[in-house]
């Protein structure tokens, strides 16, 4: 997911960021988001689980707000996000990954 993140942004922002600043924007912000999650599930230890958990809701958030968003204002977005219609492009995987996340994190703390 990071990876696909980042080069979809990457591309986007290169070659059509003027058509729509805050889609691109937005992917851009998701992209950083799903690399940290990954980092932090890397290195491990509570406090990377704790990070990556705040970052999974903050994500949860971010989807739901531009989800709504798009439905409720569509001309705000001439381009869509990754988190367009709560990721109807993506077959909703915008908004599964992270409560799939918040939930795996929430059963792996330890006792």
């Amino acid at each position: 997911m990071s990876v696909g993140a980042v080069s979809r942004t990457a591309f986007e922002i290169a070659t059509k960021f003027d058509r729509a600043p805050l889609a691109y924007t937005l992917s851009g912000i998701a992209a950083v988001v799903y690399v940290f999650i990954t980092y932090t599930l890397v290195r491990g230890g509570e406090t990377a689980r704790k990070a990556a958990l705040v970052c999974c809701g903050g994500e949860l958030v971010g989807v739901l707000t531009v989800g709504t968003w798009t439905i409720v204002d569509p001309s705000a977005f001439p381009d869509a996000t990754v988190w367009s219609g709560f990721g109807w492009g993506y077959v909703f995987i915008p908004v599964l990954l992270p409560i799939t996340g918040m939930l795996w994190l929430r059963r792996s703390r330890r006792g």
